[in-house]
């Protein structure tokens, strides 16, 4: 299975807001009520969306939205909408998730997956 991790983001609560430690780019510090935007890179593969997944310590990841260029916009999962949670991309294959109002209850581990046809598998960034 090809699997490719580019960009995790994890969220630590602290006396004057949140944290987000990041693997690439280095940390990156948010207040309580900023925006948070995540990069995801699907490479060659354009023919497919971005699904963004949270994912709280280790546990099971949780679908956040999944979002495909050509759509106007993102299709939730269960506990999940806009205005808080959103996405829009750069090109086919650059994605960004947008996590707006950031709080507390967003600390987790952000990823995202999409859909490789020529190799008929999932590919996770």
């Amino acid at each position: 299975m090809l699997i490719k991790l580019c960009f995790l983001i994890t969220a630590w609560t602290c006396v004057s807001g949140v944290i987000v430690v990041t693997q690439n780019p280095p940390v990156l510090t948010l207040s309580k009520g900023q925006t948070a935007t995540l990069d995801c890179n699907l490479d060659t593969v354009t023919d497919s969306g971005a699904r963004w997944y949270k994912q709280i310590n280790e546990g099971v990841p949780q679908f956040v939205l999944v979002f495909y260029h050509s759509n106007s916009a993102p299709t939730y999962g269960s506990g999940y909408s806009s205005p808080k949670f959103n996405s829009n991309h750069k090109t086919k294959s650059d994605y960004s998730l947008i996590i707006n109002n950031v709080d507390v209850d967003d600390s987790a581990v952000y990823y995202c997956q999409t859909w490789d046809s020529s190799a008929k598998e999932n590919i996770s960034q």
